[in-house]
């Protein structure tokens, strides 16, 4: 039997959490990315034009750089605390002020992609 198994299996089912949200993220991007083809051609389809596309490019590449970053923090993470569960040694947990960044980050970004949204789709507002 592996030492500390249980330890190692929830290090492992975090770091898989993780590369599940960044693939959720990157594909979040990726229709941001392409949902402006199809405000285009709507805002075509009634004499409109649109503004902000480059915006909206913008933010889509944002998400997908966020997603990639993500996994390969997750994948640091999860040797630094495999290492940790194998050392003797008691160590602090870690302060997840990064995640809190992170987070505050998305957020940013989803309120951003809002705000574009509701001029590009209501301009009258």
């Amino acid at each position: 039997m592996i030492k500390r198994y249980s330890d190692h299996a929830a290090n492992e089912r975090t770091f898989l959490a993780w590369v599940r949200t960044a693939i959720a993220v990157m594909g979040f991007g990726f229709i941001i990315e392409r949902f402006d083809i199809f405000l285009s051609t709507l805002a075509g389809a009634q004499g409109r034009t649109l503004h902000g596309q480059k915006f909206a490019n913008e933010a889509g590449l944002a998400f997908i750089f966020i997603g990639a970053a993500m996994i390969a923090i997750a994948a640091w993470r999860f040797f630094k605390i495999a290492k940790r569960i194998d050392s003797e040694t008691d160590e602090p947990a870690s302060s997840s002020l990064f995640d809190l960044a992170l987070a505050g980050l998305l957020v940013l970004l989803g309120l951003s992609m809002f705000v574009y949204l509701g001029r590009a789709v209501l301009p009258t507002l």
